[in-house]
């Protein structure tokens, strides 16, 4: 008798769990409810994990961004000429600096969030290192670029007076690209392991302390527009010693990190072969909309233009932090689950982070739409200029929708290290369509900023159409066995050097 209960108890614990296929006697109707419950469950489950990282990730995508921004606040105080040379240098660092050092380092999403999907978490600080190794590598030559930044803009045209200042704001911020290299490393090493909460507290509590040092450096030194470069600086190294001995220090990285290994040397030629193809995809991107602003310096009415189109490269780069977020989130989750040899949870993740950004970008875009007559006095109180960003910020609703959904499928391309195929397609959408079409709208039919940002809009939906083809027909289970041959691959190496 003990032994029928014990068996009847046994048959009831498995027909109450969830993950157990076993279903006892039941009906076709009711053993479809059950699978459309956990079909339901499954999703709510990806949906809250993509949530509790794509949070934090806005946070501290719109507050490292947020940093350069304050800077040229300050700046824009101290007169004109002060004002258009900060920003004129920080948008060239933009594009000469900290995008390559982003976009390398987002090599990382792949193997570090593939090694921690495979448990392999000892591998999370080989790939670190070398990724550290790389990328300081390469902000040496750049530092000689920032150095010379003054020259450069006055050989391609600019403003002599304003390129000096420029190339003298430049100049003190080279001790920021050192920081902002190894930061990048870090973030990537720990939103891998979706431990996202101590990047956001650390990058926090710095932008707090960069208004205090930027106030202190460019009003009370006497180092006027230096100061807030070199309050870049300061704040950058300040958020990544931060971030630096958490990782060291904390508990929570005990398995991901044991130290300084000369092994991490061995992973450098695999790290670059993403590396490089990810620098593409990111710089092709964001080279595409800086340049937008410079083509419209050629319009007619340049000073018009010029101003309404920073201000919706401004607007737009704001709004895009909660996609960039996602995107990173999405990454993380794809290339973990991989790793961890899960391809259908990989793919459920991709479908999910779609539908999410979907919804933001309508509510952005309604957004937008609502209060595009008002946005422009943010900036300004001229009635030109407010009208004009307002018929920009309609334009600036569709691309932002079709942009979060580029940024998503990006991310998901990234978790699979797919990075050579979209740097491809980022070539073509940008630079092959888009750009082209934005100056034949332009100057040809003579519709000024608002055509060169409908070229940014044909090239975007270029993009999101080609990745959408790209993840569509990815075979999950293939990038799988890809992941663990990625993983195991490295292993072998570190083995083989030992």
């Amino acid at each position: 008798m003990s032994n029928f209960f014990t068996t009847m108890d046994r048959q009831e614990r498995a027909h109450q769990d969830l993950e157990c296929p076993l279903i006892d006697q039941c009906s076709v109707g009711t053993n479809d409810h059950i699978r459309f419950g956990r079909k339901c469950n499954e999703i709510i489950e990806e949906a809250k994990k993509l949530l509790r990282l794509a949070g934090p990730l806005v946070m501290v995508n719109l507050l490292i961004y947020s940093l350069q921004v304050i800077s040229v606040m300050f700046v824009g105080h101290l007169g004109e000429l002060a004002l258009s040379g900060a920003s004129m240098a920080t948008s060239f660092a933009s594009v000469t600096g900290f995008s390559l050092l982003t976009g390398m380092g987002s090599a990382l999403d792949t193997f570090c969030g593939q090694s921690y999907g495979a448990k392999q978490y000892h591998m999370l600080g080989i790939h670190l290192q070398g990724a550290m190794f790389v990328l300081l590598l390469v902000t040496f030559p750049l530092a000689f670029i920032w150095a010379n930044a003054g020259c450069i803009l006055q050989f391609l045209g600019q403003d002599a007076e304003i390129s000096t200042e420029a190339g003298l704001y430049a100049r003190y911020m080279i001790p920021s690209i050192f920081a902002f290299a190894l930061l990048q490393c870090h973030i990537r090493f720990l939103q891998s392991q979706n431990n996202v909460i101590p990047m956001m507290l650390s990058t926090c509590f710095t932008t707090i302390l960069h208004v205090f040092t930027c106030w202190f450096l460019v009003f009370k030194s006497g180092l006027g527009s230096k100061g807030a470069a070199l309050a870049n600086a300061i704040s950058y190294w300040i958020n990544l010693l931060l971030l630096a001995t958490y990782v060291r220090l904390s508990p929570s990285c005990k398995k991901t990190w044991n130290g300084f290994s000369k092994d991490s040397l061995k992973g450098v030629p695999k790290f670059l072969k993403l590396a490089v193809p990810s620098a593409v995809m990111i710089c092709l991107e964001i080279w595409s909309f800086e340049m937008m602003v410079l083509l419209s310096g050629l319009l007619p009415n340049p000073k018009l233009e010029t101003s309404v189109l920073s201000i919706s490269l401004n607007t737009s780069s704001t709004f895009f932090m909660i996609p960039l977020g996602l995107g990173s989130a999405i990454s993380v989750r794809v290339s973990n689950e991989l790793g961890a040899g899960r391809p259908y949870a990989a793919r459920l993740a991709s479908h999910i982070a779609v539908f999410m950004i979907t919804i933001e970008g309508i509510l952005a875009g309604t957004m937008m739409t609502v209060g595009h007559n008002i946005w422009g006095y943010c900036y300004s109180t001229e009635e030109n200029v407010v009208k004009y960003v307002g018929e920009m910020l309609l334009l600036i609703a569709v691309s932002h929708f079709i942009d979060g959904i580029q940024s998503v499928l990006s991310g998901a391309a990234r978790g699979c290290g797919k990075q050579r195929i979209c740097a491809i397609v980022n070539l073509g959408a940008y630079y092959l369509l888009g750009l082209p079409a934005g100056i034949f709208l332009a100057f040809s039919h003579q519709v000024g900023g608002k055509g060169l940002w409908m070229g940014l809009i044909v090239a975007l939906i270029a993009h999101a159409s080609f990745l959408c083809m790209i993840i569509l027909r990815t075979d999950w289970e293939k990038e799988a066995k890809k992941a663990k041959e990625r993983v195991h691959c490295v292993l072998f190496s570190e083995e083989e050097a030992v």
